[in-house]
């Protein structure tokens, strides 16, 4: 058997263009929205506990009395994150998508239990930890289950409903701090509470089946097709089917001899593993986890001292980034990966510069720079939010071949979460060492190395099938040759 070539396969603009009545829309399969909001919880269950920094140092002295620890309980969830993203490509491949979200849901339970009951820092600390191995699978696992079970052409926007999950889980902290500001253990509540949306989506998820794809790469075709079947029509499903049915035998054979160092060993794997990764780190350089870990101190420290003021003001500040991520859920499959995430970066370099001469000329005689600070995080964050936010998770559940997609999506979050605990760990040092003001100027400038990655490295993917995107990378790689239509169906045993 042949494997078509890229314009027929289904999902593809060749094939949508010949089908048209086939194509999908964001609201037009139920079912698919809601696997991607019950996959997505597991994002939502990191944004929610970034909120209570304020109010633990209210609680223990020693955690008030030192950066250090700040930057630890912060941080801590990141540690647990990069071990548990190091761990979640492995788990996917071998256990499936959905027995790994089961796993990661337990263990957010744990560790959000602990959290809530920690008597002192040492166990909050640990608690922070169990809850960031969970999230750290979860960041793996969610965005390649929800693009394996979604149609091409909508594949980016229902991606970022996890984005949007966190961003949503980060409005929703705030919130939640708001309405127990007066009542003692504040953040312990907040905390605690957290566990419900993990059992909720550990209920829901029991529900669901496994992705599609995967079940297809373990042989287990009768239970594939099921799914598949609520998915697409009649017509399509049976393209899609025998679609996967032809690459199935061969990508099961490739994935048993694959080990980590063939992504490197692999010219388009490599290429492809860069350009995710480059996406991941830079997301993390250009400062979003700075402006949301810790907006209640930045709001703070441009001259507004009381808690609760800071604390509505960085409400308005997780509120646009919420809002933010939904209208990246449309521009993505609109506008187009590339053509955001490069219009997200102009924006966000001006709003870094805009925050760095805010600090820089703050006095407190004059409130002006204080506001202008704030303007400065509202405007990254509607910046940032669409684009930025978005698009390196959905770039990252799309450019790596089945076989490679466990491996390679769990090293590029464990990047992801790597950059992520460098920034958290360092900022508030840096801040003290260089002035908040320069601090900014520094991520001003790597933001604009981020734009000459996305302009040179970065393909555009919008409306792409995995294997149209395969394609991108092989042709990167080697060139274009006279049949490249033909070049998926001739290469696929030199994969490796």
């Amino acid at each position: 058997m042949t494997i078509p070539t890229i314009q027929s396969t289904p999902g593809s603009s060749g094939y949508l263009d010949l089908y048209p009545e086939r194509k999908m829309s964001f609201f037009k399969n139920p079912y698919v929205l809601g696997l991607s909001a019950v996959a997505g919880i597991g994002g939502m269950l990191f944004g929610y506990d970034t909120g209570a920094l304020l109010y633990i140092k209210d609680d223990f002295e020693a955690v008030r009395e030192s950066n250090f620890l700040q930057e630890t309980i912060v941080s801590m969830a990141i540690a647990g994150a990069i071990i548990g993203a190091a761990t979640g490509g492995w788990l996917n491949d071998v256990y499936g998508r959905k027995k790994a979200t089961l796993i990661a849901d337990v263990i957010f339970i744990l560790g959000a239990i602990g959290m809530a009951a920690a008597p002192d820092p040492n166990l909050l600390i640990l608690g922070r930890f169990l809850v960031g191995l969970g999230v750290g699978i979860a960041s793996v696992t969610a965005p390649v289950y929800i693009a394996e079970a979604s149609p091409s052409e909508i594949r980016g926007s229902l991606v970022s409903t996890n984005v949007l999950m966190i961003t949503g889980g980060q409005f929703l902290s705030y919130i939640v701090n708001l309405a127990f500001t007066r009542v003692p253990g504040t953040w312990r509540w907040m905390l605690g509470v957290s566990a419900v949306p993990a059992i909720v989506q550990f209920i829901l998820m029991l529900c669901l089946p496994e992705s599609p794809r995967w079940l297809f790469m373990k042989n287990r075709k009768n239970e594939a097709v099921d799914v598949l079947s609520k998915i697409y029509d009649i017509a399509r499903l049976e393209d899609e089917v025998d679609f996967l049915t032809t690459l199935s035998d061969q990508e099961r054979q490739r994935r048993k001899n694959i080990k980590f160092g063939d992504v490197f060993r692999s010219k388009e794997i490599r290429l492809a593993f860069l350009v995710g990764a480059g996406l991941q780190a830079f997301q993390q350089f250009t400062g979003i986890n700075t402006v949301m870990y810790y907006s209640p101190t930045i709001v703070q420290m441009a001259g507004f001292h009381s808690k609760e003021l800071a604390l509505r003001l960085s409400l308005i500040v997780a509120g646009m980034n919420a809002s933010g991520t939904i209208l990246g859920i449309y521009l993505i499959d609109h506008a187009g990966r590339k053509k955001l995430a490069l219009s997200s970066l102009g924006g966000v370099f001006v709003s870094l510069i805009i925050m760095s001469v805010s600090f820089i000329n703050q006095s407190a005689s004059n409130e002006v720079y204080g506001w202008l600070a704030v303007v400065g995080l509202v405007l990254y964050i509607s910046f940032f939010s669409p684009g930025m936010g978005p698009v390196p998770w959905t770039v990252n559940s799309e450019i790596y071949p089945e076989e490679y997609r466990g491996i390679c999506g769990g090293m590029s979050a464990t990047v992801c979460w790597i950059t992520n605990l460098i920034v958290s760990q360092s900022f508030l040092s840096i801040a003290e060492a260089l002035g908040t003001g320069y601090t900014f100027l520094i991520l001003a400038g790597i933001s604009a190395l981020a734009f000459v990655f996305v302009l040179l490295c970065v393909p555009e993917t919008k409306g792409l099938t995995f294997d149209e995107v395969e394609l991108i990378w092989k042709e990167r790689a080697w060139g274009n040759t006279p049949d490249s239509t033909n070049l998926l169906a001739q290469g696929t045993q030199n994969q490796s």
